[in-house]
C-alpha cells in the first residue's frame, strides 16, 4: 500500500500525490484534535506511503498546526521533497481590520508569520483561504504575482471563492502577463456538490486543478453517525460541533441521509468501507487532482490511501451520481432536458474535452466482486 502515481496541480508543473494530508487537527485541543505525538505519527506514515502534499493554514489551531508541520519537516530534512501549502485571510487580531482579509498589507503580514512557523523561506502553494468580499481582484492578483516573482511563494490558488472572481482573476492574469493561479480548494463530496454548477466548468476551461476539502463531509460519509430525530448522533467532529453556528457542519439533513443510504449500499456491494467509496468517487471526478484527507489515527490514514486501489463500476457510480445530483435551479434548467433540446434541434451534441468524464481503471477485482453479488 502506497502512492504509486502522482499528478500535476492543474495546468502547472507542480507534482503532488493524489491525496493531500490535511493538518487542521494538528495541535488541536478540541474533541477532534490530535496532540503532537499523534500528529507526528500521522505525518510520518503519510510520508512513508509516498505522500508529498501537506495542507495547513495560519488559522489552524491558532498557528500550532503550522508550527508542528514546520517542526516535522525540519526534523527529517524533507523540505525539498514535500509540497507545503498554507493559507491566509482570517483575522489574527480582533479589532484590527488590517490583520485579516485579502489586501496586500495583510497578505504580507500573514505570509511572514507562516514562513516563520513553517521554518522555511518559501511556500510551494499559497491559498487565499476565503473571498473577503472587499479586496479587488486586481490587487490580489498583483500581490500574488509579486510574491511568486520574489520567490516567497512558488504558486497560488483560491479557496472558497465565487466562480466569477476566479474567472476574472485568471482572465486578467492571462491578459496582463501575470502569474496565473493553478488551483481551487473547495468543499466537495457526495454530500456537497454545488461546485458542479459553476466551479468545475470554470476549472476545466481555465486549466485549474481542484483540491477538495472535506471529501467525507466532516466524517458524515464514513457512516459513523446514525439518524436521531431531526439530527444525528455519533463520535467525531460533527458530534462536537453540531450545535455551532458554522454552516459547514450542518450535515444532518434529509437529503444527506438519503445520499448516505445509497453510499452504504454501494459500499456493501463493493466490499469496501463507505469512506473508501466516498473518497474514490471524489478523487475520480473531473478536474480533481488531490482531495485533502484528515486523520486522527494512522490506521484511518492507511484506510484512506486504500481508497485509490479500486474502481467503481459504472452502474454503481451512476447510483452515487444520481443520489446527490444538484437541483436544476435557474438558470441551469436551461442547459439540459426539454428546454436544451430546443437549442440543439433535438440532436445529441457532445462538446470536445481532453479527458473522459470519469477515470475508470482496469482493476478487475472490485468489478468481479460486484458481479458475483448481483
Amino acid at each position: 500500500m502506497s502512492f504509486h502515481e502522482y499528478t500535476t496541480v492543474g495546468r502547472s508543473g507542480l507534482r503532488v500525490s493524489p491525496l493531500s494530508l490535511g493538518t487542521m487537527t494538528f495541535g488541536g485541543t478540541t474533541g477532534w484534535g490530535t496532540d503532537e505525538p499523534t500528529s507526528r505519527a500521522i505525518f510520518d506514515r503519510y510520508v512513508e506511503l509516498g505522500g508529498n502534499f501537506i495542507d495547513t493554514a495560519d488559522g489552524y489551531t491558532d498557528g500550532k498546526s503550522e508550527e508542528l508541520v514546520g517542526k516535522f519537516v525540519a526534523d527529517r530534512s524533507l523540505r525539498n521533497r514535500l509540497v507545503l501549502a498554507t493559507k491566509f485571510t482570517f483575522n489574527a487580531q480582533s479589532g484590527n481590520p488590517n490583520a485579516g482579509g485579502n489586501g496586500r498589507k495583510n497578505v504580507y503580514r500573514a505570509l511572514e508569520g507562516s514562513l516563520r512557523r513553517l521554518k522555511t523561506d518559501y511556500v510551494d502553494l499559497y491559498w487565499m483561504h476565503v473571498w473577503d468580499g472587499v479586496t479587488p481582484v486586481e490587487e490580489l492578483l498583483s500581490t500574488m504575482n509579486d510574491l511568486v516573482r520574489s520567490g516567497k511563494i512558488r504558486y497560488f490558488g483560491l479557496s472558497d471563492s465565487p466562480a466569477w472572481y476566479v474567472a476574472r482573476a485568471q482572465t486578467l492574469a492571462e491578459k496582463e502577463g501575470k502569474e496565473r493561479l493553478i488551483a481551487l480548494q473547495l468543499e466537495y463530496s457526495l454530500a456537497e456538490r454545488n461546485i458542479e454548477r459553476e466551479h468545475v466548468p470554470a476549472a476545466r476551461e481555465l486549466g485549474l486543478g481542484i483540491c477538495p476539502w472535506s471529501p467525507l463531509a466532516s466524517g458524515f460519509l464514513a457512516g459513523k453517525y446514525r439518524r436521531e430525530g431531526a439530527t444525528g448522533k455519533g463520535e467525531g467532529r460533527l458530534e462536537v460541533l453540531k450545535s455551532s453556528a458554522n454552516p459547514v457542519f450542518n450535515k444532518f439533513t434529509d437529503r444527506n441521509w438519503r445520499v448516505l443510504d445509497v453510499l452504504l449500499d454501494v459500499a456493501k456491494q463493493l466490499d469496501k468501507s463507505p469512506a473508501q467509496v466516498a473518497l474514490n468517487w471524489v478523487a475520480t471526478q473531473p478536474c480533481v487532482c488531490s482531495p485533502i484527507i484528515g486523520a486522527t489515527k494512522t490506521a484511518q490514514l492507511e484506510s484512506n490511501v486504500e481508497s485509490l486501489s479500486f474502481s467503481i463500476p459504472s452502474d454503481l457510480r451512476k447510483r452515487l451520481d444520481d443520489a446527490g445530483k444538484p437541483e436544476l435551479i435557474h438558470p441551469y434548467m436551461f442547459f439540459e432536458g426539454v428546454i436544451h433540446d430546443r437549442i440543439t434541434g433535438d440532436v445529441p451534441i457532445r462538446a470536445w474535452t481532453p479527458e473522459p468524464r470519469h477515470r475508470e481503471s482496469s482493476a478487475a477485482a472490485p468489478a468481479a466482486k460486484h458481479a458475483a453479488k448481483s
